[in-house]
């Protein structure tokens, strides 16, 4: 397969326009999934009145679909022919008003209402899928994945991965500090969520991730493109997902990042009721999460140069194991008389792994390289949909988790928002769900990369300078 330099896309040059363009396309995207992530659990227990187990099945489960789905997505994307706006570009466009609007309908309180549990448990079903197994795979393959043809060059496609943390964090913080002091209220002593306030965050924050994809595809510009080969040419599906899944860096970064979500998501799930339950003010969720999200926008400047200077995975193992560190002084120390110093700790865990998360989209570039090298072709979105669903498994695997730990713990779901006391047993547990586990788990992400993950900076720049000099003899043959 032939890179072909695409001359008028290269009028421009990758610059800020790129970089901010593409920060806006992940603040889209996690004006719906940051949402998910930290609220959809406790939307259907407290409001909708679902078993905890029942959410937590419905995640993990749903991500077997996504396996064809997200697959599937990538497969029509490396197939399909460029159009002037690009390969990858259109889809964003398409995709925008149906990802929104699927993630409206997820939080809708009405439902709660109805005496079926069967009904309800439905509608969580059914509104779930259609927004992270359809709409959001439409759009978020193609997004992904045009980051290997905005720029060829490593430290440009740093810039792009920080950027899109960026903009995921942009959108961490308004869901955290913001939403908190909109959402919650107090009925007598005790916080609760309000389903009516919840529903209308949801709808405006729809409506801003229309406007941030409309950014996203105004800004950004394709530079390059690998033609797909003819129909009959091209690989069937199962020969090419095992040449996929042979590729050592893939398998490596998939294990990691697995292994990261599911930490990351599995405290995110936990985090209200945190501050519900074993702080007993939800409105504190939101002084933590502008400590948490804050500080770590220096990391716009600071991760591309640790990156540039000593490497992306030997920067991504120490970030871990630092944030590792600090969950377990958080567990150990108890804290629940100290929310503030429990902030302070929580805010030097929350940094260390935004190091990771910032630099991790230029990891699946380096991977997508590194299969070019190794298995003679190029598949980048098909790549990304295999990386794409590891997220989602490790997004299931946390919602599984949390949903299955919770009813463990003892936890009641109530109907309609009221309040309910918890046992103190149960109190503690969510504390320790919150804090060692995670921890735990980012310190086996740090050994993933360590002896799984294979591309060490010495062996991302000699596979960039081999790939630069083929399209610069491919380009030399061609005219």
């Amino acid at each position: 397969m032939t890179a072909v330099q695409d001359q008028e896309k290269l009028v421009r040059k990758f610059g800020w326009r790129d970089k901010v363009g593409y920060m806006f396309g992940d603040f889209g995207n996690d004006f719906s999934f940051i949402l998910q992530a930290f609220f959809f659990m406790i939307f259907y227990t407290n409001i909708i009145g679902i078993k905890p187990a029942h959410v937590g099945t419905l995640l993990l489960l749903s991500r077997i679909l996504d396996a064809f789905t997200d697959i599937g997505m990538g497969r029509l994307v490396d197939g399909s022919k460029g159009t002037k706006a690009g390969r990858f570009r259109p889809w964003i466009l398409r995709g925008a008003i149906p990802v929104a609007v699927a993630s409206t309908l997820m939080y809708m309180p009405f439902v709660g209402d109805w005496e079926s549990y069967g009904a309800r448990l439905g509608w969580m079903i059914v509104t779930y899928i259609l927004w992270g197994s359809i709409t959001y795979t439409f759009i978020n393959i193609p997004y992904g994945s045009m980051a290997s043809v905005i720029s060829d060059r490593p430290a440009d496609r740093s810039q792009l991965s920080v950027f899109r943390s960026a903009g995921a964090q942009l959108a961490v913080l308004f869901i955290l500090v913001v939403m908190p002091l909109i959402v919650y209220v107090k009925i007598g002593d005790d916080s609760v969520l309000d389903g009516q306030r919840m529903m209308w965050t949801a709808i405006v924050m729809s409506l801003f991730a229309i406007i941030f994809y409309l950014i996203c595809y105004a800004l950004v510009r394709e530079r390059f493109s690998v033609q797909p080969p003819a129909k009959e040419d091209r690989p069937s599906f199962l020969p090419m997902i095992g040449s996929v899944l042979k590729n050592r860096a893939l398998l490596g970064l998939l294990v990691a990042a697995l292994l990261l979500l599911v930490g990351s998501l599995l405290g995110n799930g936990l985090t209200a009721y945190v501050w519900l339950e074993y702080f007993n003010d939800g409105s504190m969720q939101s002084l933590a999460g502008l400590f948490g999200i804050v500080p770590s926008f220096a990391l716009i400047l600071l991760a591309p140069w640790l990156a540039n200077k000593f490497g992306k995975k030997e920067v991504a193992v120490v970030a871990t194991l630092i944030s590792a560190a600090a969950l377990f002084l958080a567990y150990f120390l108890g804290l629940q008389d100290q929310p503030y110093l429990f902030i302070a700790i929580l805010s030097v865990s929350g940094f260390m792994l935004a190091v990771f998360n910032f630099l991790v989209w230029a990891f699946i570039v380096d991977v997508i390289d590194y299969h070019e090298i190794t298995a003679g072709q190029r598949d980048d979105a098909t790549i990304y949909a295999v990386y794409s669903w590891a997220r989602k498994l490790g997004q299931a695997l946390a919602g599984g988790l949390a949903g299955w730990a919770l009813g463990w713990i003892g936890y009641e779901a109530v109907q309609g928002g009221e309040a309910v006391q918890q046992t103190d047993a149960t109190i503690q547990g969510i504390y320790m769900l919150h804090t060692l586990v995670p921890g735990i788990i980012y310190v086996a992400v740090a050994l993933a990369l360590i002896f799984l993950y294979p591309l060490s900076k010495k062996r991302v720049d000699e596979n960039a300078a081999k790939l630069a000099a083929r399209r610069e003899a491919a380009d030399t043959l061609n005219d």
